[in-house]
């Protein structure tokens, strides 16, 4: 399926979705004809590449590349790179390569979705954001200079989000005629060039936790001439379970099947599979930068092909019970960062680890479990080398793009309720 129908810009008219099987609402695809020349292609259900400043954090370039399965699709924030406008305009070749990534693909977002931003400095005129030197007020007309000069293969359009939790239906229809606003005018400036046209406008469905608000932000964005949707505003522990699928599920219905849907601050693995179920593509990595700060590692299993009644279960396989989330016969004083680690991750600073001599998961391919201990990497943390971070985060990320690739292969097989059974159980 061709983007588009219509559409004055070009950029809609090169990129093209093409839905390889849905069931029950999961999607299983591939986006085609991306970049500047029009060869690059991202597969989906999928992530995007987390980066601070334009790069992965911990890694320099060569060390990225032991990683496996290294999405194309990279993610910058506005935020963090509204401060470099001149020496970009000045440079005039683009993010890719000031950053020595030429052939990635770039998606940018407003926020970094690691930072909480302070709330109630948007205006009907400007969006606040905030960057290493203090508060940003962002006009649509500034806003498209950066991404002039940023040269993004998405951007996500100036909008007036709001924090989850509390918002009255008022702010909620604000954040709506506000974010419409914004985007017609973007698309405007769009449209005279201020822009290159190659780059894909990402309209943002706003709304707060009110359902007709969401619905409405979605009817009216997907009359525009946008590239994708990104629902925006669910991050966060504020707004129930519940109300989020329930949202999340209304929005993507309304949302035509031949663009692409992302989403924002929802990078767990129960979460992954819960709004894949309600169509949504392209998903953040944020969440192994998250696990390794704490000085973690992600451990869970994601081989749904293991049948406990007819197959042979290989060693490297079985994930032992107390590995993971907290252990009460440490005698350790809690740490206030221990509160936030998931069932899906180990925290390797505990003192279980100092002569634990296996790989962080067995079986796992990655430099570090190729190479080093959880014995080591307990030492590495405890000591506070900058080698720790380094490791963890080449295993963290090598582990969440293999999660993805279980994903899609599932839908491919018919059998994503087995790997949502399986994580189910390790997320208790």
């Amino acid at each position: 399926m061709t983007l588009g129908s219509g559409c004055h810009l070009k950029s809609a008219f090169s990129m093209k979705l093409d839905l390889c099987k849905v069931v029950n609402g999961c999607r299983l695809g591939k986006l085609t004809n991306l970049g500047r020349n029009g060869d690059k292609s991202i597969v989906f259900p999928g992530c995007m590449l987390y980066t601070r400043t334009g790069s992965a954090p911990h890694l320099t370039y060569d060390t990225m590349q032991t990683i496996e399965g290294l999405p194309l699709m990279t993610q910058i924030t506005l935020s963090t790179l509204a401060e470099c406008q001149e020496v970009l305009e000045d440079y005039k070749q683009g993010i890719g390569k000031f950053i020595g990534m030429p052939d990635s693909l770039f998606y940018c977002s407003l926020q970094d979705p690691v930072t909480t931003c302070p709330t109630g400095f948007n205006t009907n005129k400007t969006v606040s954001m905030w960057g290493g030197g203090g508060r940003l007020e962002m006009t649509p007309l500034k806003f498209m200079a950066i991404q002039n000069a940023l040269q993004a293969d998405w951007f996500q359009c100036l909008s007036y989000g709001v924090v989850p939790g509390g918002n009255s239906r008022k702010r909620a229809q604000k954040s709506v005629d506000r974010s419409l606003a914004f985007l017609d005018e973007c698309l405007r400036l769009q449209e005279a060039s201020l822009v290159p046209q190659k780059s894909v406008m990402i309209g943002a469905i706003e709304g707060g936790e009110v359902l007709e608000e969401r619905l409405r932000s979605a009817r009216e964005t997907a009359t525009r001439p946008v590239g994708g949707f990104l629902l925006d505003g669910f991050q966060g522990d504020v707004m129930d379970k519940d109300s989020r699928l329930k949202l999340i599920a209304a929005v993507t219905g309304e949302l035509p099947e031949d663009k692409p849907r992302l989403i924002h601050g929802l990078g767990k693995p129960d979460e992954v599979l819960e709004c894949v179920e309600r169509g949504v593509d392209l998903f953040e990595s944020c969440f192994p930068y998250q696990v390794t700060e704490r000085g973690c590692a992600l451990s869970f299993s994601y081989n749904y092909q293991l049948d406990p009644e007819t197959a042979v279960l290989d060693p490297s396989e079985i994930q032992e019970p107390n590995r993971n989330g907290e252990n009460t016969d440490d005698n350790e004083e809690p740490d206030k960062d221990m509160e936030q680690i998931t069932a899906f991750e180990i925290s390797l600073s505990k003192k279980r680890y100092q002569d634990d001599f296996r790989p962080l998961v067995q079986g796992c391919r990655c430099y570090c479990c190729c190479n080093h201990t959880c014995a080591y990497l307990h030492h590495l943390l405890t000591s506070n080398e900058l080698l720790a971070r380094i490791l963890l985060m080449i295993h963290n990320f090598q582990h969440y793009f293999g999660f993805f690739h279980a994903i899609r292969q599932a839908l491919k097989d018919g059998q994503l309720p087995q790997l949502k059974s399986l994580i189910s159980k390790q997320s208790l």
